[in-house]
Order: C-alpha cells, then sequence, then structure tokens
C-alpha cells in the first residue's frame, strides 16, 4: 500500500519535472532563433516559393553581415550544384570568395567549390585554372583529381599522365592502370597516323606502367604488323590468353586474318577453336564460324555452331545457327526459317551489346573507357546475355 502512495506522488513530481524542462527549451530555442538575421527568414521563404535568385540575393546579405554563415552558404551551393543549377551555384561561391575577412581555410574551401562548379558546368579552362593554384594546400589532392578528369575530357593525355603521377606520389593511391591507358590513347593515335616505330615506344612505357595490359598488347601486335613483322605480331596476340582468356574474343579476328597472311590458316583455325574449349563467346564464335565454313565447308560450319549452342545455349547462338541453316535450306522451308531468323535476330539485337560493370552503361562496342561513368578496363569481352548464363 505505502508502494502504490510514493507511485501517486511521483506522478505529478515526473510531470512538473519534464514541464520545467520544456519551458527551458522552448526559451532557449525562442532566445536563439532572436538572434538570427532576418535575412534568413526572407531567404527561406523565397526558396519555399521557388523564387531562387531572390533566395541567393537574400542568403548573400546575410553573408556580408554574418561572416558565420558560410557554412550555410556551401551548403547552399552544392545543393545548386547538385541540381544542375551552376550559374547560381557559382554566383554564391564566388560571392564567398569576394569577401576580405574570410578565413583561410573557407576561402581555399570556397575557391575548391567554385573549381567544381565550373567543372560541373563544362567550363574547363576556368576549372583547370582554379584547380591550378590549389596544388599545394589542403585540397591539393581534390584537385589533381579533378586536373586529371579535365585532362581526359580534352584527351589530353600527357597532361593526364603528369596529373595522374602526381596524384601517385601525393599519396592517393596507384594509378598504373590509368597511366597505361593513356599511353594506349598515344600510340592508337600514332598508328592512326601511321607512326607505328613511335606508337611501339608508347606501347613499351604502357606495359612498363602495367605489364598485364590487354589493349597494349593486342596494340603492339597491331603496331609489329604495321612495320611488316606479321610473325611478331602473331606471337604478341597470342599473349592475350597468357593474360586473359575470355580477351582473345578481342583479338581473335587480327589472328585469324594473321595467319592467313602467313599461309597457315588452318593452324589459326586450330587455335581459335582451343581458344572456344577454354571460353565460349559468340564473338570469338562468330570469327570461327567463318573460317571454318571458308576452309571445311558448309557441313563442319553447321556442326560447330550446334556443338557450341549445346554447351552454352544462348539467342545469339541460336540466331548464328539458323543462319547457317538457312544456308542450304530446302526451298520449301526457306521462307519459314526467314521469319524465324528474322525474328530471333532482331530480338538479340538488344542483347548482343556489353555492359560496363560499373555504371551499367550499354554499348554495341566494346570500349576501353566506358562512355557512361568514364572509368577504364570496366566492360567485360561478353555480350550481355552470355553473361547472364554464366551467372
Amino acid at each position: 500500500m505505502e508502494l502504490e502512495l510514493w507511485w501517486l506522488l511521483g506522478i505529478p513530481i515526473l510531470f512538473g519535472l519534464g514541464w520545467l524542462a520544456a519551458r527551458v527549451d522552448i526559451r532557449q530555442l525562442l532566445s536563439e532563433s532572436r538572434t538570427l538575421p532576418r535575412g534568413y527568414y526572407k531567404g527561406l521563404n523565397f526558396l519555399l516559393n521557388d523564387q531562387q535568385d531572390k533566395a541567393v540575393d537574400a542568403f548573400i546579405e546575410i553573408l556580408q553581415l554574418d561572416p558565420e554563415s558560410a557554412d550555410m552558404h556551401f551548403a547552399l551551393g552544392n545543393l545548386f550544384r547538385r541540381r544542375g543549377e551552376t550559374e547560381r551555384a557559382i554566383r554564391v561561391h564566388q560571392n564567398l570568395l569576394a569577401r576580405p575577412d574570410l578565413p583561410q581555410e573557407q576561402k581555399e574551401h570556397a575557391q575548391y567549390e567554385l573549381g567544381m562548379d565550373y567543372l560541373k558546368a563544362g567550363l574547363l579552362d576556368r576549372a583547370e585554372e582554379t584547380f591550378n593554384t590549389m596544388l599545394h594546400g589542403q585540397y591539393a589532392v581534390q584537385a589533381r583529381r579533378a586536373l586529371l578528369e579535365i585532362f581526359q575530357r580534352e584527351k589530353e593525355w600527357p597532361r593526364a599522365i603528369e596529373a595522374a603521377i602526381g596524384l601517385q606520389e601525393s599519396g592517393a593511391g596507384s594509378r598504373q592502370k590509368q597511366i597505361a591507358q593513356f599511353y594506349c590513347e598515344l600510340a592508337q593515335d600514332a598508328l592512326v597516323h601511321l607512326h607505328p616505330e613511335q606508337a611501339l615506344e608508347l606501347l613499351d612505357k604502357s606495359l612498363l606502367a602495367d605489364r598485364v595490359n590487354v589493349r597494349a598488347t593486342m596494340l603492339t601486335g597491331d603496331a609489329q604488323l604495321a612495320l611488316g613483322d606479321v610473325e611478331g605480331a602473331l606471337m604478341t596476340w597470342r599473349r592475350v590468353e597468357q593474360i586473359s582468356v575470355p580477351h582473345v574474343a578481342l583479338v581473335a579476328q587480327r589472328l585469324m586474318d594473321g595467319y592467313r597472311k602467313v599461309g597457315r590458316p588452318q593452324e589459326g583455325v586450330n587455335l581459335l577453336k582451343s581458344y572456344l574449349e577454354q571460353a565460349s563467346s559468340i564473338d570469338l564464335i562468330e570469327v570461327v564460324y567463318k573460317a571454318v565454313l571458308e576452309l571445311d565447308g558448309m557441313d563442319a560450319a553447321k556442326q560447330l555452331i550446334s556443338n557450341e549452342l549445346r554447351r552454352t545455349p544462348t539467342l545469339l547462338g541460336l540466331d548464328k545457327l539458323l543462319e547457317a541453316r538457312l544456308m542450304d535450306a530446302p526451298p520449301n522451308l526457306v521462307s519459314e526459317l526467314s521469319m524465324v531468323k528474322n525474328l530471333v535476330h532482331s530480338y538479340t539485337q538488344k542483347l548482343a551489346r556489353y555492359q560496363c560493370s560499373h555504371c551499367g552503361f550499354k554499348a554495341r562496342q566494346f570500349y576501353w573507357q566506358c562512355p557512361g561513368c568514364s572509368r577504364w578496363e570496366t566492360y567485360p569481352p561478353r555480350r550481355t546475355e552470355e553473361l547472364n548464363v554464366m551467372n
């Protein structure tokens, strides 16, 4: 009975303490709200009414009166940039930088954010100029990363190599794979302009940066071929198998053409068949099928496709089998087979794509750098349907 009495007495005491605590919190909140400049409320009101230009003016006015409001401006500028309103973001950060009494730390922060605004807006010259002034401060690593992105966008590969090396030396992690790809870009350009010797020098540097770079190996074979060294090119292209068996599909046509040049096409077919046993792919089947059709005839070509379809059943493989069947189909079946072939083929066009493993961007051709996310070596050398079958 005494315990119940204590409980009854305790309830109003606890209620009273809660009431006092609430009063203290409310008073503190009211006191803090009175210290906020009126511009805060004006700016928020403009934002709520979708009058963003006026909101920016109001918040800038606050900054002129209250230097401590810089954090809010950083948040506002970043919000504008994320929404794609880069002109407003630039204006916010420029006004921050224009304030003479802004602390140095916040001034560097504002400068970095302004550079990112320029980058987002595609004003690459201004972005580069901004980031070049920040290579020795607290945002040095971020500035170097941004410069690397700029040089890649502008395809200034020598400067991209410099920037990547600078990032490595600043302790921001290895960039060897990127550096190797930049040298490959330069070598590719040299080959286009018929300078295979120069291409080989650049590819040596690429392989020095990344000795298992498939692209550099393939391009080395291309340069050797351009110099007339077909046997050397064949040996180089065959090294792709040692680096990555799935990537042999990308070099299969080169190998077959090379073996034809040296008069040993059957050796080329046998080699590619051995690759099929290790890593079947529709691109590799395509090359082998045409070569077998040419050298061994229709029956051997159809048998090849049938065997591969049993081993790896895909619509892409079925499409190729129907193509083979149509070549010697009886006249009374050609019309029906053609109709089925066309239906299958139209559907397989959606499946015969490469897909970036990072961002999911799909493309009809193979890319070493994803057009979607700009990352390097994110495309598996197999089509999307083949990857789904393997998973």
